[in-house]
């Protein structure tokens, strides 16, 4: 009966291909294979009489509490011309320099993915804002468009990044389960929080490497990244540095003030993101985008997301429960324990798989349907929860930018020119696929770079 649960599993795989919408297709294929398994004996009655309680547990879950606050503060931030005039004063800023205008797009992504955490907003809105800008300045189209898709997903990683908060409450169970295997009744535990810190160095160490990559591109083909005219900077001096003062500042208060709080002790991590989103109606305010009607746009595109989010989780927790039910965990387990090459072979199955399910299903199903089942075979096996957490962070991350399902390419060639060439986007994004895969081989070589900063944060 293992193998229905892997049946059952293709099966969801089929029927996403065809179209159907996830979080129906997950609690439908559920509701399937539980009625055939019953008819036929292959599983327990007893899972099903677990299912209200598998449901009470993710209404009463606090720590999903900062979904719809940090969805909030992101599309509030979205709309209230943050990225519009931090990519103006940074293209500015960095204008005098060859590729200044890649470096502004890396950076401004940088800050809005620490602002916002959705990946789709910051490359639909980075794409509007800066494409035809690089494009105009004579910028090549693949390096161009390349580094918007980059800079957009950097929302993965970055704290507060949505998916570190699903990530930490999937991660928590799971490292808990595969502690009592274990025989530990006295388990430790890992929060969003440490998620959120053990990714701070992760994704500056990738920007970084961004970085260099545009200023490295800069000297070898400077055609391909031209500076903007002096006689198009019409401002310098003090009033530039009033300006960039007045651009940055708002925005990097806001994320200090989330993630200041978190690594200080003051708030949680749901606390934190009740402070953003009121940080974020600040800005509104302050930018004199705040509006009744800008607020109600706002508030039903959280409820959109919010809802999207939780009906997903809801039919992941039910397929999760009949693939249990059914011992499709055991058969992991097993298929996992008997891999050659122990450790190294199932992390690297495991990020395989998630890589090519990338292609097909968004980081929530993923991180709902997938991790908690491979999650405490791989803790069990002695791996720290906050640097796997990290790794399937950017492994995803990397998913996402790679021809041709990539989900980034799909959000950047809806608001790209016409006469802008798919093939051009292709070709643009695969240096940064190799940046991020060089990025995950140091994180793979030195595991410190993601458990150091927590394990000084909450040192005795």
């Amino acid at each position: 009966m293992e193998w229905l649960a892997l049946l059952m599993f293709g099966a969801v795989i089929v029927v996403l291909l065809a179209g159907y919408p996830v979080a129906l297709t997950l609690g439908g294929m559920a509701v399937i294979f539980a009625a055939i398994g019953a008819a036929t004996g292959t599983i327990d009655d007893s899972v099903f009489v677990t299912v209200p309680g598998r449901l009470t547990g993710i209404m009463e879950n606090e720590t999903l509490i900062a979904v719809p606050l940090f969805v909030f503060m992101g599309v509030m931030l979205e709309r209230s011309r943050v990225a519009e005039n931090l990519l103006d004063t940074m293209a500015l800023l960095f204008g005098p320099l060859r590729g200044g205008l890649g470096i502004s797009v890396i950076l401004v992504g940088m800050l809005l993915a620490a602002s916002t955490g959705i990946v789709g907003a910051t490359v639909v809105t980075m794409g509007l804002l800066s494409l035809p800008t690089m494009l105009k300045r004579g910028y090549s189209p693949s390096l161009a468009t390349g580094t918007i898709c980059a800079s957009g997903t950097l929302g993965q990683i970055i704290p507060p990044s949505i998916i570190l908060v699903l990530l930490g409450d999937v991660l928590s169970s799971a490292y808990q389960q595969a502690q009592l295997a274990q025989g530990i009744f006295s388990p430790d535990t890992v929060s969003v929080g440490d998620l959120f810190i053990g990714a701070i160095i992760p994704g500056m160490l990738l920007v970084g490497l961004y970085l260099v990559y545009l200023l490295a591109m800069a000297w070898w083909r400077p055609e391909s990244m031209p500076a903007i005219p002096a006689t198009e900077r019409a401002i310098g001096g003090a009033a530039l540095l009033g300006r960039t003062l007045k651009a940055l500042l708002p925005p990097l208060l806001l994320i200090l003030a989330v993630l200041g709080s978190i690594i200080a002790g003051i708030a949680t991590p749901t606390e934190a993101a009740s402070v953003g989103a009121m940080g974020a109606i600040l800005l509104a305010v302050i930018n004199r985008q705040f509006n009744l009607e800008r607020l109600r746009d706002v508030m039903r595109s959280t409820v959109r997301v919010t809802s999207m989010v939780f009906l997903i989780l809801i039919g992941a927790s039910l397929f999760s429960l009949v693939f249990r039910g059914f011992g499709g965990d055991d058969l992991v387990h097993e298929l996992l324990h008997d891999l050659p090459g122990g450790v190294f072979t199932a992390v690297l199955i495991v990020m395989l798989v998630m890589f090519v399910l990338g292609f097909v299903l968004d980081f929530i199903e993923i991180t709902f349907v997938v991790v908690p089942i491979v999650g405490p075979v791989l803790l069990a096996l002695g791996l720290d929860p906050v640097w796997l957490g990290i790794m399937i962070a950017i492994n995803l991350q990397t998913s996402f930018l790679t021809p041709p399902f990539g989900f980034a390419l799909f959000y950047l060639r809806g608001v790209a020119p016409a006469e802008l060439d798919t093939r051009a986007i292709y070709r643009g994004v695969i240096p940064f696929i190799a940046i991020q895969l060089l990025a995950m081989g140091i994180l793979a070589a030195w595991p410190e770079l993601a458990t150091w900063l927590p394990d000084a944060v909450y040192a005795d």
